[in-house]
């Protein structure tokens, strides 16, 4: 099991921060297999933030789904397209399946072989019961299929059809039996009964089979080289020797070549729905290259998902990774409103009312009575830092302000020196495209059945605003249109004077109940507006209250 920490869509410094510390936490207590992840870009702020306390960016996840290689059997038991049927027959009993996969000698499947066919071979009905005694494969393959010993004659690998005959007659009636065969497909399997031997090798059968390793004698070896008669000794007796070499065909002569596969990386979703109506016994999954990697069956989309998710600064399901929908989410730390993805158990979740989940991760710590590490205390300094706007936002709390002290102490970092170095690190207006701006830190929102997207983003001044306006409010409606939003907002707040200008498109009906200054069209002035989440987002709720 893989317990995967992850922050939001679109993550920003605190989301990060957050997944990495908690990620840290959870190893530390003995979670096993933890990764902290994203499912977003990161950006310049972010990343200096990261390097400066000696961290990688999380891994990437662009989506969670499950996959058919999460729940698909890897260990493989397949049959050769050479091979003897009887291995594959003897494969099938190891398997929970009711046949195999072929493969050729690069591991490619070229098709499949199942019970039911082979026991049609085996036992074929009644108006076709003489074709129980014809076997296409060659001598070579019979011999390996009896598990025998060449004694004289060539070593013949071609593939034909040969006829099996038993000698289990008089001599005067075999004599006649022998005029009714196609000499040059008979394979004569007979026990000690030497007459029978030299006759039908003087008579020109393609090759003789002498059951129970009887020794052959020394005359009947020396025709049966002069003749270029295959000699064969079978260590079974007559009745089994048969029933082997029946089965010496090999897996290629039986497999269905038309056969649905599948790829490793295809959602479990997807495929169920590609086999759900099929009566293929089991699929074949394939890698980029085409090679066996595993095979599926019907029962094993029954099987638990080996991956389970803890949400970090985010608790509902249109800003979580995509997927999240489909795999058991464990935990949730947040301090949002609520909106709460569903679970199918009761789980542990701390919303609390601060200004950063990384407060709440550094309070799990102390709860848990692990010491945070030094440069753990660093990273979610940054976390504290950038949500709270270094405890200016009016979502900043006494305990956030109790945390970053704590965890400067224990980094030896200055959380002023800090902050003056994550808001000089690249301006968002000036190192960005305009969608990159818009979709750095966006949440999505679902309020009264009406779905609408908030961005915000931290600059020094409003100094670069005049000039990217135009481009911004474009790529702003786009973004709008393109994810069908009633309306998006970008709120760039200036982290010095503690104010915003907020970018909004959206219909006129709801735009004209906007009563902030006008700062020309698409954009209002929020003097001492800093938060996203206490004071925009009820805001716009509001709004929204108003127009249904």
């Amino acid at each position: 099991m893989i317990t995967v920490v992850i922050g939001h869509k679109n993550p920003d410094m605190d989301a990060i921060c957050s997944a990495i510390g908690y990620a840290e936490l959870k190893t530390s207590t003995g979670t096993p297999n933890v990764l902290a992840a994203r499912c977003g870009n990161t950006n310049e702020r972010i990343d200096f933030g990261l390097g400066k306390f000696g961290f990688e960016a999380p891994a990437f996840l662009s989506d969670v789904h499950p996959r058919i290689e999460h729940v698909m059997e890897r260990d493989v038991v397949s049959s050769h397209w050479k091979s003897p049927v009887y291995e594959a027959m003897t494969q099938i009993g190891e398997t929970r399946f009711r046949g195999l996969p072929v493969v050729d000698d690069n591991r490619h499947c070229i098709g499949l072989i199942s019970a039911f066919k082979l026991s049609q071979y085996l036992f074929p009905p009644l108006d076709r019961i003489s074709q129980a005694r014809v076997v296409d494969a060659s001598l070579a393959d019979i011999q390996a299929s009896i598990h025998g010993k060449r004694l004289a004659g060539p070593e013949d690998t071609e593939v034909y059809p040969h006829d099996l005959v038993v000698a289990a007659m008089h001599t005067t009636t075999f004599t006649k039996r022998l005029d009714e065969l196609d000499l040059k497909s008979t394979v004569l399997i007979v026990g000690d009964r030497w007459n029978i031997q030299e006759l039908s090798i003087k008579a020109g059968v393609r090759a003789l089979v002498i059951t129970n390793n009887f020794p052959a004698k020394k005359s009947v070896l020396a025709l049966a080289e002069k003749h270029g008669v295959t000699l064969i000794a079978s260590p079974y007796d007559t009745a089994t020797t048969v029933l082997l070499a029946r089965a010496a065909v090999t897996a290629g002569k039986m497999l269905q070549s038309d056969f649905t596969s599948l790829q490793a990386d295809m959602p479990l979703r997807e495929a169920k729905a590609d086999v759900t109506m099929s009566s293929q016994f089991a699929f074949p999954v394939l890698g980029p290259d085409g090679r066996l990697e595993g095979i599926l069956s019907k029962s094993d989309f029954l099987k638990p998902v080996p991956h389970q998710l803890i949400l970090v600064d985010h608790n509902e399901l249109s800003q979580a990774v995509n997927g999240a929908d489909e795999i058991p989410i464990v935990e949730i730390l947040d301090h949002h409103r609520i909106g709460v993805a569903p679970t199918h158990q009761p789980i542990l979740f701390l919303n609390r009312p601060v200004g950063s989940t990384c407060t709440i991760v550094a309070g799990c710590y102390q709860q848990a009575g692990v010491p945070i590490p030094k440069n753990v205390a660093g990273l979610l300094m940054c976390g504290v830092i950038s949500d709270t706007l270094n405890l200016t936002s009016p979502t900043t709390t006494d305990v956030d302000r109790n945390v970053l002290e704590e965890l400067a102490k224990i980094s030896g970092v200055k959380p002023s020196d800090l902050a003056s170095e994550i808001f000089s690190v690249g301006s968002p207006l000036l190192t960005m495209t305009s969608k990159q701006a818009i979709t750095a830190d966006c949440k999505e929102y679902a309020e009264r059945g009406f779905r609408f997207s908030v961005s915000q983003i931290e600059e020094l001044s409003f100094s670069h605003l005049p000039e990217k306006r135009g481009e911004l409010l474009a790529s702003l409606e786009a973004y709008r249109l393109a994810n069908n939003y009633f309306f998006s907002t970008l709120l760039i707040t200036d982290v010095n004077t503690q104010n915003s200008i907020l970018l909004l498109c959206g219909p006129d009906n709801f735009t004209r109940l906007i009563d902030f200054p006008d700062e020309g069209p698409g954009a209002w002035k929020l003097d001492g507006v800093v938060s996203r989440k206490k004071q925009l987002l009820p805001y716009l709720t509001t709004l929204v209250g108003r127009v249904v």
